[in-house]
């Protein structure tokens, strides 16, 4: 569903809206604010993109949390790409990835779907379990083999002895 609205119902819009926008300015009004979107657009992506390129950089040595800043900078690239494709629909959007509390309102959203659909937790020592959403709970066994005393290798298929 996501591929036809992509490539079917995207071009659609954009060809309803250049047609309506360009009735009402006319053509070359219309064009020219494609290209000063286009322009615009790419100008604010690039310093955003710079940003969060230092805060991902920041986050890393400091030994904090990376995600938020490459979750930033994927949406700022998708920003970047609407905005270098035509159109008024897509540079909207494109403009709208680049406000930051719509950025950080979509990444809570799509975190939180991605949550709701697998979450896994670990407990101490060997013992884990990871729970699906589909509640389906993977239990396995483990048995502890001490090492050889005398520093020879095992007979396990990793370190038995080629014959």
């Amino acid at each position: 569903m996501w591929l036809f609205f992509l490539f079917v119902a995207v071009p659609i819009i954009e060809i309803g809206l250049f047609i309506q926008v360009g009735g009402f300015l006319g053509l070359w009004t219309t064009l020219i604010i494609v290209v000063l979107t286009a322009l615009v657009g790419t100008a604010l992506m690039r310093a955003q993109g710079m940003a969060a390129l230092q805060k991902l950089q920041s986050s890393i040595e400091s030994g904090g949390n990376p995600a938020d800043p490459i979750a930033n900078g994927a949406f700022i690239l998708i920003a970047g790409l609407l905005l270098l494709t035509p159109g008024f629909f897509t540079d909207t959007i494109g403009l709208l990835l680049l406000v930051p509390p719509v950025r950080q309102s979509l990444i809570r959203t799509v975190a939180a779907q991605l949550k709701s659909r697998a979450t896994a937790y670990a407990s101490s020592g060997f013992e884990s379990q990871t729970k699906y959403a589909s509640d389906t709970v993977l239990d396995g066994d483990f048995e502890v083999v001490e090492d050889n005393v005398n520093g020879e290798p095992g007979n396990s298929g990793w370190t038995r002895p080629e014959e």
